[in-house]
């Protein structure tokens, strides 16, 4: 499922990115006209997700499927999304959460010049790695992963 975000979801992109849904969000586009128009009259093959009712009910007129947010906190907007669109939350590395690109296994090269770059442990060359050709960033499963498991898993027990 491919989903597009208004500016008031833009926690939202991190975690549904590193649940491998294909996630832009309206903050990190070049967009040359008013935002709203642009929501409404570009990318239609995305699912709209918004908090802004007017937007909302200018897409269902026009045609464009939508998801109106009512929640105020992330979890609750995360668990509202899921069950509007009958989502599933599970962490996969698949998509960078910073740009939303898919990632890939790094060559060798690549792994070093990025763990030289930034001062990583020579032990990182060792798990398991995954990179994102555009930001020429690494990811692996680390101590940061359980937070994320734990985060998540109280998503799919709402």
């Amino acid at each position: 499922m491919k989903l597009i975000l208004d500016r008031m979801l833009g926690k939202m992109r991190v975690w549904l990115r590193l649940c491998g849904y294909d996630t832009l969000y309206i903050g990190e586009l070049d967009v040359d006209m008013d935002e709203d128009e642009f929501l409404l009259m570009r990318l239609k093959e995305r699912v709209l997700v918004t908090r802004d009712r007017e937007l909302y009910r200018k897409s269902i007129r026009r045609g464009r499927e939508a998801v109106l947010i009512e929640g105020n906190d992330l979890r609750s907007q995360l668990v509202e999304l899921k069950e509007k669109l009958s989502l599933t939350f599970e962490p996969v590395m698949q998509r960078c959460s910073l740009c939303n690109s898919l990632l890939r296994k790094p060559s060798k090269e690549e792994a070093v010049n990025v763990i030289r770059r930034e001062n990583f442990p020579d032990g990182v060359m060792d798990l398991d790695l995954f990179y994102c050709e555009k930001c020429d960033k690494l990811y692996w499963r680390g101590s940061h992963w359980d937070n994320i498991l734990e985060f998540i898993s109280g998503l799919n027990s709402r």
